[in-house]
């Protein structure tokens, strides 16, 4: 209010008539300096006030141009690597307190502030044996704002939770602490150092995204140390000014790099916005900064690549059975109704690039559309959702023609036909009958021990009767694995 930030003084036409006076009153409220500068400026600052909480935020509004505009978008770009940096005195102390002389070959050359974001802040330095490095640090005091911030947002969410009925679909407390969780672990360079070791096999064997090595020996709680990336940060004005980018093909390795990761591994990069990506021609996209990493199990999996398939078939009706199947939508809901509503989603946009989708348009359908079948927000998705959004935010401003459909069809087709194929269940099914007679000739086995070992010498003969039991039963079993495989084909 003190910014004239919630209802900006510029755009009173977009505002309900009450609203306006109410937003007319706030701004009185607003002292003249608080209100000077554009309302995304005015925005950012007062987010920065709020702490890093209100800066996560503004980074995901950022991404959304086509929701905010260019001009508001662009004024809360800085939040995502370009804030106030602390004294690099205060850092290279840090770095010595935390690190000593453990780092082999030894840190030299420790620079100014390349980048400086809600929790930490790096520096670019050189190892003794002549690599370039960066060098991670957390801001001083850091904890404590996040401790205050944390009890912030758990009152927010029991106050929603328990005066707000309409919002426990949302359920804010699960969002809540799933925001906690992400906070507290970025908080430990350990634990992103291991993020990032693993995040950086996995795009490997991608080739969509790659991610710079982590140097052990500089890892410690508050420090983390890390091969330099190459390429030009993508929140730079040069990146997509470098020759020879291909720009579309960036745009198509970040979704589907981001969609392979959750699909197939299970594991994804859950901050890809413009001040943790770097790129060089032709289409090279660089990942830094692993402290938020989200995670899905295996029927969460499932049913985001049946969901995302029945989309690009335009399967309205199978979409809505994998809804419902998964518990996103309750069973009394009509299942013929929430398809037609899927289908009024999803038509408008299929097949069209983004500079011709509505995406305000497209999501308040979908609000509408949870709400009106009372969908409730699955706590495991949380992350790959507002990944999701980023993404295609951070896609369509690389490329504006983008289609995120066909972009994400390859990866999600390559994971149905290896899960789903009549050829996948025929393998679970064989895996299945493999084990379970595993477990069988082992119970025999034990079995057939304990006789032997109770039993008179003269009743031995029962052990090669269990023996001939064992084998029966594996070679019924392989052979109904057999008939379940050929009848799928």
């Amino acid at each position: 209010m003190r910014a004239d930030a919630l209802f900006p003084k510029e755009y009173p036409s977009a505002l309900p008539e009450g609203a306006r006076i109410f937003a007319r009153l706030l701004g009185l409220l607003a002292g003249r300096q608080a209100r000077k500068g554009r309302p995304g400026e005015r925005l950012a600052r007062a987010l920065v006030q709020l702490g890093p909480v209100g800066i996560k935020f503004g980074q995901f509004l950022s991404t959304r141009a086509d929701i905010l505009g260019v001009a508001f978008a662009a004024d809360l770009a800085h939040l995502k690597d370009r804030l106030p940096p602390f004294p690099t005195a205060l850092a290279k102390a840090e770095i010595e307190r935390e690190l000593g002389d453990g780092v082999s070959p030894p840190l030299v050359d420790i620079g100014e502030p390349l980048a400086a974001a809600s929790l930490a802040q790096v520096h670019l330095a050189r190892l003794a044996d002549g690599r370039e490095v960066a060098v991670k640090v957390l801001r001083p005091g850091i904890e404590r704002r996040v401790a205050d911030d944390v009890a912030v947002l758990v009152l927010a969410a029991n106050i929603a939770q328990s005066f707000f009925p309409k919002s426990r679909r949302l359920a804010p407390r699960a969002f809540a602490a799933t925001v906690i969780r992400s906070l507290r672990l970025e908080l430990d360079m350990r634990l992103e150092a291991a993020g990032a070791d693993e995040l950086r096999e996995i795009m490997a064997a991608d080739g969509f995204m790659i991610a710079p090595k982590v140097v052990w020996t500089g890892v410690a709680r508050r420090v983390l140390v890390l091969e330099r990336a190459s390429g030009v940060p993508l929140s730079s004005s040069a990146s997509l000014a470098q020759p020879g980018l291909d720009r579309s093909r960036v745009a198509i390795n970040l979704v589907r790099g981001f969609l392979a990761q959750a699909l197939d591994h299970g594991v994804f990069h859950a901050d890809l916005h413009e001040g943790n990506l770097f790129i060089a021609p032709p289409a090279r996209l660089i990942v830094v900064d692993f402290g938020i990493i989200g995670r899905l199990g295996q029927a969460e999996r499932r049913y985001l690549a049946e969901i995302l398939w029945g989309f690009l078939r335009r399967d309205y009706q199978h979409v809505a059975e994998v809804h419902f199947r998964a518990g996103y939508v309750p069973n009394d809901q009509d299942r013929g109704s929430f398809a037609q509503a899927l289908r009024a989603v999803g038509e408008p946009a299929f097949g069209l690039t983004a500079s011709r989708i509505s995406m305000g348009r497209l999501l308040t359908q979908l609000f509408e559309v949870t709400a009106l079948f009372d969908m409730a927000l699955r706590p495991e998705l949380i992350l790959l959702q507002k990944t999701m959004v980023i993404v295609e935010g951070v896609a369509r401003g690389i490329d504006p023609d983008h289609d995120i459909w066909s972009a994400a069809e390859p990866v999600v087709r390559r994971w149905i036909e290896r899960e789903l194929s009549p050829a996948a269940a025929a393998r679970r099914t064989i895996s299945e009958v493999a084990i379970a007679l595993r477990s069988v000739t082992r119970l025999l086995a034990e079995s057939g021990a304990e006789t032997a070992a109770t039993a008179p010498p003269q009743e031995a003969p029962v052990e090669a009767g269990g023996s001939w039991v064992a084998f029966a039963l594996g070679v019924v079993a392989a052979a109904a694995a057999f008939g379940v495989a050929l009848l799928l084909r």
